[in-house]
């Protein structure tokens, strides 16, 4: 079980729903009217905290959560600074706090950016895109991608100009790549060094790297993502706010992730 915002937020729609309903019970074991303008003041607290809590929480753990981008990892698709909405139904139901799945849904398909529990430090989120299905063998040389062996297409676009705090990756070449029919941009660096090998994909995982291959700490260095881990699929920005440059970036408001 993992003590983060979730958990507190269960504690609390838990806390005040006992407190409100415990004293409607008791206000009918005594055959007394409810009277909401003369509740005790620790009722009444309850009684107002309750249904946003509870709205809160069902709208967090089985809709859509928020994230904010920390990292340069998923750049260019994704900078420093945007906030992110998640999809927290498209892998399935799962109870809140425990992230046990009692709804099946779909699976993660190849190309989905993904929001995942670190599996070295569960109680930390990671966004990467998913490479590897169950099954699939990866090989990563000379900066392409290769699934069952056939490489990953890849069509230059030009030399990337960075942004706000992502302005280091200025210089970095910029490619289209198309993952098995899933089109997006990506950042490499022909000069830096990087893990290269063939990696296969267990039952129940998944492989995932960033587009910013050469500044993405991914499953090339600590290995696959349990199922389990997963917390939803990034699907929309909602906002983007820099706040140790540029500010709000409002071109960047409203986009669609793929």
């Amino acid at each position: 079980m993992d003590y983060d915002f979730s958990f507190f937020l269960f504690v609390a729609t838990v806390a005040t729903g006992v407190i409100w309903g415990g004293y409607v019970a008791w206000l009918r074991t005594q055959n007394r009217p409810y009277d909401a303008e003369n509740e005790p003041w620790l009722v009444e607290y309850a009684h107002s905290f309750f249904p946003v809590v509870l709205i809160v929480l069902v709208l967090r753990s089985f809709i859509a959560e928020p994230f904010r981008i920390p990292s340069a990892s998923m750049m260019p698709t994704l900078l420093i600074g945007d906030f992110i909405l998640v999809n927290k139904f498209t892998y399935g139901i799962r109870l809140p706090v425990i992230n046990k799945k009692v709804i099946e849904v779909n699976e993660p398909q190849r190309g989905d950016i993904v929001v995942f529990r670190f599996p070295k430090d569960p109680t930390v989120d990671y966004i990467k895109r998913v490479i590897g299905l169950p099954g699939d063998k990866i090989g990563y040389f000379n900066k392409t991608i290769f699934v069952n062996g056939a490489p990953v297409s890849q069509a230059a676009i030009g030399t990337y100009e960075g942004r706000g705090q992502g302005q280091d990756m200025s210089g970095a070449i910029e490619l289209n790549e198309n993952l098995t029919g899933v089109e997006h941009k990506i950042l490499v660096r022909q000069e830096a060094p990087s893990v290269e090998g063939v990696f296969v994909v267990p039952a129940g995982h998944y492989f995932v790297m960033g587009d910013n291959r050469d500044n993405s700490n991914d499953s090339r260095y600590w290995g696959m993502v349990p199922e389990q881990n997963l917390v939803g699929k990034a699907f929309f920005i909602w906002m983007s706010w820099d706040w140790q440059h540029k500010g709000v970036g409002f071109d960047r408001i409203g986009t669609a992730l793929k």
